[in-house]
């Protein structure tokens, strides 16, 4: 069974719609061309795909009024927060609107005693951090980009912090969704466990805005560390990286942060970020805790790190140097997009268990150069996923197929690997195709449940399943 839109083409109604929503909401439902295209656009190479309107919410019971009038009328609805989502997320193949989530960015209360915090969805994870600046807390997830906490809940965003402090689906209390009938439904109380029914709230984590539209958020935050200690180290091969890796996790060394770029990507960040780094694998690490366990935790990884081929081993505490070397870490998609001028990026990822990742990365390296592309890889080493940037001209033909043929065998080499197809990127459009290989029987699952909460197909049709 395939999910299908309602046969009734959108463009029949949605002049009306947009009308209504005019009269409701004024100069807050537009129809520029610009503003469409930017809400239906990708950062890699999935086509642009614009919404016929985008609406920008205010508040919740806005969206309910929104949901209820586009259920009526068959109309999609696509749920945006920074635009920073890689797999066609946010286009609009079926038209319809693009709900804008950006002005909710209100922090509604902080538990600073229960460690947790209450936000409405376009509060980005920068903007939370600021307000939290003078209670000693913080919120530890960091995707790269200055994502919106609805927009992180909704892809299962992960990112550096990870490997300490785990995903998104490790945050989330509670959210307050509205599902596609209208109505508002809070997914949880703010306790930390529950055993009281289905877990509603990691079913909609993760959903990709296609089962309810997330309006807030109650998330768990972290204590300040009272130090943190940044280190570079380079490798003479990634086994030596990943090996070293695998040794400080399994003694419980406490890694917060530990990032594996390619030789292509410190060469790279080294042209983009004014950086200096021999071009040879590299491990971007920080190590979280008191001044002592922090000095303890970088001079035992120097210790594992030189069993393991490793060298050049530099660590940084003052908040300056660290910002430096984190900022180049986080630059590395914009320093790989201008490694190639002229070249269109396919980001793309995959996650393997940690044991495999340098077998898995090697093969990749192989594959990327007998098929004559150039591909950046930067890995979250310590949970096994990495990602490759693929620096394609579009205007030759067969580079693009083989692109495409590469990302396929990457998709098989991960699911042979016991692995996945997108560690935190997500499906959207781009990995639709390979939900089947990897999921079999619970794809149709999946479907049940979509058809279940939303029975017309109005929230962003035509993704993940």
């Amino acid at each position: 069974m395939t999910i299908q839109i309602d046969e009734q083409s959108t463009g029949n109604v949605i002049e009306p719609v947009i009308g209504a929503l005019r009269a409701r909401l004024g100069d807050r439902v537009t129809t520029a061309a610009a503003v469409r295209e930017q809400h239906g656009n990708t950062l890699t190479w999935l086509p642009i795909q614009p919404p016929d309107a985008v609406v920008f919410a205010e508040n919740t019971q806005e969206i309910v009024d929104l949901v209820k009038l586009c259920a009526e009328h068959r109309v999609p609805i696509i749920a945006f927060g920074a635009g920073t989502s890689l797999e066609g997320h946010l286009n609009a193949p079926h038209g319809g609107i693009s709900l804008d989530l950006t002005r909710m960015n209100k922090v509604l209360a902080v538990h600073r005693e229960d460690m947790d915090c209450v936000v409405e969805a376009g509060v980005t994870r920068m903007q939370l951090n600021e307000h939290l600046r003078d209670t000693g807390l913080f919120f530890p997830l960091d995707p790269g980009a200055d994502a919106t906490m609805g927009g992180m809940a909704a892809t299962r965003a992960s990112g550096t912090n990870a490997v300490l402090y785990g995903t998104m689906r490790d945050f989330v209390i509670n959210l307050t969704v509205v599902m596609a009938d209208g109505s508002v439904v809070r997914t949880a109380r703010r306790a930390r466990k529950s055993a009281a029914g289905y877990d509603l709230t990691h079913l909609l984590v993760g959903s990709e805005g296609t089962l309810g539209i997330i309006t807030e958020l109650t998330v768990k935050l972290y204590g300040i560390p009272e130090s943190i200690r940044s280190a570079i180290c380079t490798f003479e091969t990634i086994e030596g990286a990943c090996d070293a890796t695998i040794t400080a996790i399994q003694l419980g060394l406490g890694l917060a942060r530990c990032e594996l770029l390619d030789e292509a990507q410190i060469e790279a960040c080294n042209a983009h970020s004014k950086m200096d780094l021999r071009p040879v694998p590299t491990l971007f690490l920080e190590f979280h805790g008191t001044p002592v366990t922090t000095r303890e935790q970088a001079d035992m990884f120097a210790g594992i790190a030189a069993d393991n081929g490793g060298s050049d081993f530099q660590w940084a505490e003052r908040a300056e140097d660290r910002s430096k070397l984190w900022a180049a870490r986080h630059e590395a998609y914009w320093a790989a997009r201008t490694y190639r001028p002229g070249t269109q990026a396919i980001a793309t990822d995959v996650c393997v268990p940690i044991s495999r990742l340098a077998e898995c990365v090697v093969e990749t390296q192989k594959d990327i150069a007998e098929t004559g592309l150039v591909g950046p890889i930067v890995g979250h080493i310590g949970d096994g996923n990495f990602h490759v940037l693929l620096l394609i001209d579009m205007d030759n033909a067969q580079q693009v197929m083989a692109a495409h043929d590469f990302l396929d065998r990457l998709v098989k080499r991960a699911l042979a690997m016991d692995g996945t197809c997108t560690g935190e990127h997500g499906v959207g459009t781009g990995k639709m195709k390979y939900m089947k290989a990897e999921h079999g029987p619970g794809v149709e699952v999946m479907r049940a449940i979509k058809k279940a909460l939303d029975p017309h197909n109005i929230f962003n049709p035509g993704k993940v399943v």
